[in-house]
């Protein structure tokens, strides 16, 4: 990883924020048991993060998996308990516990729709957020 980017430094990161730069963490933390989204959590709470972008390839957060049930009901708002209770497997229950904890919004949306990485980061309401109210 140090070939392509710099390696995880918390104060470095928030300098780098503190100067206007937009900060993208990648991969995972190197330890096993904690997955790459368990690792974005970990990131976003250290940093004090407003939101955690999960970018995926699906456009939010079902009830069942809607590649196997055409009739799945996608949520537009869920709770963190909610999402936990559900089992919901679009992200590890780990990481949506530390989000929970540390009072991080998610927002799941789907990364391969043109426009849709623009559309979260200018804060429009697309996929399912996660929060404290659902």
């Amino acid at each position: 990883m140090k070939n392509v980017a710099e390696p995880f430094i918390r104060r470095r990161a928030v300098r780098h924020l503190e100067k206007g730069r937009v900060v993208i963490f990648v991969a995972g933390t190197g330890n096993p048991f904690f997955s790459t989204d368990t690792a974005a959590a970990l990131r976003a709470s250290e940093i004090g993060a407003e939101i955690l972008l999960k970018a995926t390839k699906v456009d939010g957060i079902y009830d069942c998996d809607p590649k196997k049930n055409p009739n799945a009901k996608r949520f537009t708002k869920l709770s963190y308990g909610d999402a936990l209770e559900r089992r919901l497997q679009v992200m590890d229950s780990t990481a949506f516990a530390l989000c929970m904890d540390n009072e991080v919004p998610i927002v799941v949306f789907d990364m391969f729709k043109h426009g849709n990485i623009r559309s979260v980061v200018m804060g429009n309401k697309i996929g399912t957020l996660v929060s404290a109210e659902g």
